[in-house]
């Protein structure tokens, strides 16, 4: 089979788990393709990619993990960005306490990866990666996992209602004019001790290539804005074929099989930047009252000191993909893996928002019909978690609708799209090497 020519692919990533499995995704399809590949990591709250490293046939480079490796710290953070209610000085406080502290080394592993490659593909808000592709004058692609930065009049910056056309331009020109006067100062500080000329504009020139950008988001979710650019291209959620969480551990297992579906309780890598105690307190307590079994997960919960029962089990971790098909719904802190992960599994979703853009994700999952009311995490009591859930659990139409879109999203084979638009873009769609 006439295949595209193989390339050798640098992918680099920052963030939380979120931001990194699907970077492994993609880095797994790519390398099936035929594609040599090298993804460099910085993760905000974990090593734990670094153990990964001798089992994956891709290389893979641990930069800086984690940026915070103090866990009172990153609670004190989270509590922190919580208390900001403005998106933009949220994401402008975010950018200072969690990326700037690893850019340089971040910058380094850029440098490295457009030295040794042909193509680099980047997290969006990546400027280190950009600026070492301008300085070699590499090709460079971007993944957006939210269509938080891509300005339409069909869609209101993340924060605001919607406007109609003409207002959703004029918001947009704004957010244009606060980030190209905040956050770009620290890129182009960068960029100057480098050697290089202020960045073009934040939006469409460092966070979105314009080469290619991918929207790594299922178009149930995030259909294409029909102004958006012809480089931008909605591929689908990447996704690992196979759980880096270890599958299903025997206890859960057995819980699982010993009664009804239970509800899943997760606020993800935020949960390491939370009081944990109060945290699974108010989730087992908000289970409790609405009735149901539950799955809390809760990394460290043995240190902590916590404890199950007959109707609450606590995890550490465990595949998403295998376990939530099997549970009623699940309560969750809006993050586009695991609002994907609900959806592909076919059940409901209550959001619990920590940041804007989790909100966002609230509200693209109660549209589609298959999330309740959106709540913050900010001033949640478990009184209110408990009607949330109470309300999702006994609407048989979230459910039906669930099942439905999760059908559809299920058959979306985002990293084969991904792999396909980036070989189209830099290799040719009509290469004349043939690759087994």
């Amino acid at each position: 089979m006439t295949r595209a020519p193989a390339m050798r692919i640098g992918l680099q990533t920052w963030g939380s788990h979120g931001d990194v499995r699907p970077f492994l995704a993609l880095a797994h399809g790519l390398h099936a393709a035929g594609h040599a590949v090298t993804l460099a990591v910085t993760c905000v709250d974990s090593a734990r990619y670094a153990v990964l490293a001798p089992r994956l046939p891709f290389r893979l480079e641990d930069v800086a993990s984690p940026v915070v490796g103090d866990r009172a710290e990153l609670a004190r953070i989270g509590r922190e960005l919580e208390r900001i209610r403005n998106p933009a000085r949220q994401a402008r406080r975010m950018f200072e306490r969690i990326l700037l502290p690893a850019e340089e080394a971040m910058f380094e592993a850029a440098e490295r990866l457009c030295a040794g490659h042909d193509l680099v593909v980047g997290h969006h808000v990546l400027h280190p990666l950009q600026a070492a592709a301008d300085r070699h004058g590499r090709d460079w692609a971007a993944v957006a996992l939210a269509p938080v930065a891509l300005p339409s009049a069909y869609r209101p910056p993340m924060g605001l209602p919607d406007l109609g056309h003409a207002g959703n331009r004029l918001a947009w020109r704004a957010a244009r004019f606060v980030l190209d006067h905040g956050m770009k100062r620290d890129v182009d500080r960068m960029r100057a001790r480098h050697g290089l000329a202020p960045a073009g504009d934040l939006l469409d020139r460092v966070w979105n290539s314009p080469q290619l950008t991918l929207l790594a988001c299922s178009p149930v979710l995030c259909p294409p804005a029909p102004d958006w650019p012809a480089h931008v291209h909605v591929s689908g959620a990447l996704d690992l074929a196979a759980p880096v969480e270890g599958g299903v551990p025997p206890a859960l297992e057995r819980f699982l099989a010993d009664g009804p579906p239970p509800a899943y309780l997760t606020f993800g890598s935020l949960m390491a930047g939370s009081d944990l105690r109060e945290t699974v307190a108010l989730l087992v307590e908000a289970a409790r009252r609405a009735g149901l079994r539950a799955v809390v997960q809760a990394p460290g919960w043995e240190a902590a000191g916590l404890r199950a029962d007959d109707d609450v089990l606590l995890v550490g971790s465990a595949a998403h993909g295998e376990v939530f098909p099997r549970c009623a719904l699940v309560v969750h802190h809006g993050g586009a893996g695991t609002s994907h992960a609900a959806l592909r599994a076919g059940v409901p979703s209550v959001v619990v928002a920590h940041i804007p853009e989790q909100a966002m994700w609230a509200g693209a999952l109660r549209r589609a019909g298959v999330g309740g009311r959106p709540l913050w995490r900010r001033g949640l009591t478990a009184r209110r978690l408990a009607d949330a859930i109470a309300q999702v659990a006994a609407s048989d139409a979230m459910a039906r609708r669930a099942r439905t879109l999760g059908a559809r999203v299920a058959r979306e084979d985002g990293v084969a799209t991904a792999v396909r638009l980036i070989e189209q873009r830099f290799a040719g769609a009509s290469g004349t090497e043939d690759r087994p």
